[in-house]
C-alpha cells in the first residue's frame, strides 16, 4: 500500500510525493476487514429474490408537488394522497420558509413556489407562519414572475398565469425533418420527451381554476421583460412574437387549422409509440406526468388503457412511510435497478465474494434478462447500428444508456457464468454498440451520438436545466474502461476516448462528472479509465489528478464532493462525504493509480 503527501514547489508548482507505507497495526486490519465483511452481508441482504438491488433515488418536492398538481388537474387527487405529501413537503421545508434542490444546496425559487402551491392544496393557510416565510421570501426575489417556465405553466394550467405569458412551442415542430435545425431529436432525451406533450398542452391552453388565488406570492411586477435583441437570443425573441400572433391570428384560417389538428394527431402518436410497459414514458417524471395531460386533454378520459398504465406507473414510483407525524408519501424521480446492481456486483467483487457466488450469478441473470434488442430513438443519429445495451431503470426500452452500458459489461466481467445463458453475445452486442454510439468528437453521451445542439439552449423557453447530450467526461471514462476491459485498449475508438479525456481535463487536473454532478465523481471515473487504456500512472495528466484529489480530500479522508452550480466553474466546496463520490474516488487513489511502485519514494509533479 501506498500513500501520498503534497508539497509546494519554488517554482509554485506542486508535488504529490507517494511513499511506501508503513504496516498498518494488525487491530485496524482487522476492523477493516471486518467493516468490509459487514458491508458485503448488509447488501447482500438487500438483494431482490430475482436478483437485483435497488436504492431509494431521492429527489426534491417538485416531485411531490408536481403529482399533487397532476392528480388536482386530472381529478384524482385524495385527501389520504394530500395529507402524506404535504406532510413530507413541510418536513423538508428549511428554516427561512424555502426549499432546495438537493442536499444543503442553496433555496430555489422555482422549487419554493410549487412547494408553497402543494401546501395550498393541502388546505395549509397563507397565514400560517411557515407559509408566510415562505412567501416573504418569494416576494422578495421577484414572486412568481421570477420562477422558471415549468413553474409558470403549471400555474397556466390553474390560471395562477396568463399562456400569453409564456414561450410558444408549437406542435406543428414534430414535422421538423432529423437534419432541420430545432428538430426534436436535437433535444436530449429527457427533454424531447417532455417538449412533445408541452407542444400540445401550450397548443390547448387549458385553464382549471383553483379555489384559491396566489395573489400573495405577486410581487407587483408583470412578466420579465424580454433583454436587448441582438443575435440568436434576439431572432429567437422575435420568433417567439411571430408565433404569439400566429396562435392568436392565424389558426383562425382553416388551412392552418387543420394542419394544428394533424400535428396534434401526429404528437399523440408520437408519445403512444414511446409510453412503456410500466406504463412511464423514459423511466422519469417530466415526460411522464406532462405526456398524461396532453393526451387527456386530447380526449383520452382516465379510463383509457393508456391512461390507466400511466397513472398505475406512478403508483409504484410511490413511496409510503411511516412517521411520528403520520405517514408520508414521495415520489422517485426516477428508478435505478440497473444501475444500482451493476455497481453493487462490481462493488461484492472488490470485495472478495467469488465469482462463481449465488448472488452475482442470480444478479447477471437478472441483468442478462434486461439487455435491450429494439429500435429506439438513439437510432435517427446511428440508423445502422444494431440494438444492444442497457438502461438505468426496470422499463426504458427505447432509451438504453450508455453508461449503465458500460458498467454492466464491466460487471458481467466479474461473473463466473456459463455460455448458455448468453452473456458472450450480450457483451459482444453491447460492444459493438457502445464503439457505435462514439461522438464525432471522440466522447460519448448517456443516450445519443452528437446530441450537441446549441441553438436548442437559446429559445425563450429554455430557461430551466440542460437539454441537450453532449459527451461528458464520465461516461466517456466509463465506456473506455469498459473497452479496455474487454481487449480493445489499443482500439481507435479508445484511442479516440482517451484524447477525448485528456482535452476534456480542467486547468486544476480534475475532470468534472456531469452524471454524478461533482469533479471529484468525474475524476475519481478517468484516472482508472485512463491507466485501463494504457495512459502510465507517472505521465503528468494522473499527476495533476491525484494532486487535485488530494487537495480536496476531507481530514477525515473522505472525498469532499465540490458541487457545480449555474456554470461550469460555478462550484461551491462542500465537506460533506458522499456514498456515490467516494468509492470512484478510492479506486483514483495512489493504490490504484500506482500499482507497479516498489521503490521507497517516487515524486510526482502535481
Amino acid at each position: 500500500m501506498v500513500t501520498g503527501e503534497r508539497q509546494r514547489r519554488d517554482n509554485g508548482g506542486s508535488d504529490f510525493r507517494v511513499t511506501q507505507a508503513r504496516p498498518e497495526d494488525q487491530a485496524t486490519r482487522a476492523a477493516a476487514r471486518a467493516a468490509l465483511d459487514q458491508a458485503a452481508r448488509h447488501l447482500l441482504g438487500l438483494q431482490h429474490e430475482h436478483g437485483w438491488w435497488q436504492g431509494e433515488l431521492e429527489t426534491n418536492v417538485t416531485m411531490d408537488a408536481e403529482d399533487l398538481l397532476l392528480r388536482e388537474f386530472l381529478g384524482i387527487r385524495t385527501a389520504e394522497q394530500t395529507e402524506a405529501a404535504a406532510r413530507w413537503i413541510r418536513s423538508r421545508q428549511r428554516p427561512d420558509g424555502t426549499w432546495a434542490n438537493f442536499h444543503d444546496g442553496p433555496a430555489d425559487l422555482s422549487t419554493t413556489v410549487e412547494a408553497y402551491v402543494a401546501l395550498r392544496l393541502a388546505g395549509d393557510q397563507p397565514e400560517a407562519e411557515h407559509m408566510a416565510r415562505a412567501a416573504r421570501w418569494i416576494t422578495d426575489r421577484g414572486g412568481i414572475a421570477a420562477t422558471r417556465v415549468f413553474t409558470r405553466i403549471w400555474l397556466a394550467l390553474f390560471g395562477e398565469w396568463s399562456w400569453e405569458d409564456l414561450p410558444v412551442m408549437p406542435p406543428e415542430m414534430i414535422y421538423l425533418p432529423a437534419w432541420f435545425p430545432l428538430n426534436v431529436y436535437d433535444w436530449a432525451c429527457w427533454a424531447r420527451q417532455t417538449i412533445v406533450p408541452l407542444t400540445v398542452v401550450g397548443s390547448l391552453r387549458p385553464v382549471r381554476p383553483l379555489s384559491f388565488s396566489l395573489d400573495e406570492l405577486r410581487a407587483g411586477t408583470g412578466p420579465a421583460r424580454r433583454g436587448p435583441r441582438t443575435g440568436w437570443s434576439g431572432l429567437f425573441s422575435d420568433l417567439d412574437r411571430a408565433l404569439h400572433v400566429y396562435h392568436r391570428r392565424g389558426l383562425r384560417a382553416a388551412p392552418a387549422r387543420a394542419a394544428r389538428t394533424a400535428a396534434l394527431r401526429r404528437c399523440a402518436e408520437w408519445i403512444i409509440a414511446r409510453q412503456e410497459r410500466d406504463g412511464c414514458w423514459g423511466g422519469i417524471q417530466p415526460p411522464w406526468v406532462y405526456s398524461l395531460i396532453a393526451l387527456h386533454l386530447l380526449g383520452y378520459g382516465l379510463d383509457h388503457p393508456i391512461i390507466q398504465r400511466g397513472l398505475a406507473g406512478l403508483d409504484r414510483f410511490t413511496v409510503w412511510e411511516e412517521t411520528a407525524d403520520g405517514p408520508v408519501r414521495r415520489l422517485e424521480a426516477c428508478q435505478s435497478p440497473v444501475w444500482d446492481t451493476v455497481l453493487t456486483m462490481i462493488a461484492l467483487a472488490d470485495a472478495g465474494l467469488p465469482a462463481e457466488h449465488p448472488a452475482l450469478r442470480s444478479a447477471a441473470r437478472w441483468v442478462l434478462a434486461e439487455e435491450i434488442r429494439g429500435p429506439g430513438d438513439w437510432q435517427v443519429r446511428r440508423p445502422g447500428l444494431e440494438p444492444a445495451g442497457w438502461a438505468f431503470e426496470f422499463d426504458n426500452d427505447g432509451y438504453p444508456d450508455i453508461d449503465d452500458t458500460a458498467e454492466a459489461l464491466l460487471a458481467l466481467r466479474r461473473v463466473a457464468l456459463t455460455d448458455h445463458l448468453g452473456s458472450a453475445g450480450a457483451a459482444q452486442r453491447a460492444v459493438r454498440w457502445l464503439i457505435g454510439m462514439q461522438s464525432r468528437d471522440g466522447g460519448w453521451a448517456a443516450f445519443d451520438a452528437d446530441n450537441t445542439s446549441t441553438l436548442v439552449t437559446r429559445l425563450p423557453f429554455c430557461d430551466f436545466g440542460e437539454v441537450t447530450d453532449p459527451p461528458s467526461a464520465d461516461v466517456t471514462a466509463h465506456t473506455v474502461e469498459a473497452l479496455a476491459a474487454a481487449g480493445l485498449a489499443g482500439s481507435k475508438a479508445v484511442r479516440r476516448g482517451v484524447v477525448w479525456l485528456l482535452r476534456a481535463q480542467e486547468p486544476d487536473g480534475s475532470w468534472f462528472g456531469r452524471w454524478g454532478a461533482n469533479y471529484v465523481y468525474g475524476t475519481g471515473a478517468v484516472v482508472p479509465a485512463l491507466i485501463a487504456a494504457g495512459v502510465r500512472p507517472g505521465k503528468p495528466p494522473i499527476r495533476r489528478a491525484l494532486g487535485w484529489l488530494t487537495a480536496h480530500q476531507n481530514p477525515d479522508r473522505t472525498p469532499g464532493p465540490r458541487w457545480r452550480r449555474a456554470s461550469r466553474r460555478g462550484c461551491a466546496g462542500s465537506r460533506r462525504p458522499s456514498a456515490r463520490t467516494g468509492p470512484g474516488t478510492s479506486r483514483s487513489l495512489p493504490e490504484r493509480a500506482f500499482p507497479a511502485i516498489s521503490t521507497s519514494t517516487t515524486t510526482c509533479t502535481g
